[in-house]
């Protein structure tokens, strides 16, 4: 599995970003997706998962309510949704997939990985 994240950038404290992370997988409705995000001199941290149907959702505490998660299996993507940014947002942002029936929140737990894309919020 492939994966190609997008969609960063440079915004203002308070504004949006979405990201959007493209999977060459098959089955694409097979695998459970992630995002984390690692900011510098830091270890990467969950942001959000997504189950396979996209029913159920996940959220770090720091997150919640401000991003959302999403997928559309038709198109073989999904999306982070990133409102009401802060500074302490500020990181490389990393789209994984596991291959699972269970959604999963822990970094060892996704099997694959793509490059990421930065997100820098200024103050």
């Amino acid at each position: 599995v492939q994966l190609q994240a997008s969609g960063g950038g440079l915004v203002q404290a308070g504004g949006s970003l979405r990201l959007s992370c493209a999977a060459s997988a098959r089955t694409f409705s097979s695998y459970v997706m992630g995002w984390f995000r690692q900011a510098p001199g830091k270890e990467r941290q969950f942001v959000a998962a997504i189950n396979r149907s996209g029913s159920n959702t996940y959220y770090a505490d720091s997150v919640k309510d401000r991003f959302t998660i999403s997928r559309d299996n038709a198109k073989n993507s999904f999306y982070l949704q990133m409102n009401s940014l802060k500074p302490e947002d500020t990181a490389h942002y990393y789209c994984a997939a596991a291959y699972s029936s269970y959604t999963r929140t822990r970094e060892y737990e996704y099997e694959y990985w793509g490059q990421g894309t930065e997100v820098t919020v200024s103050s």
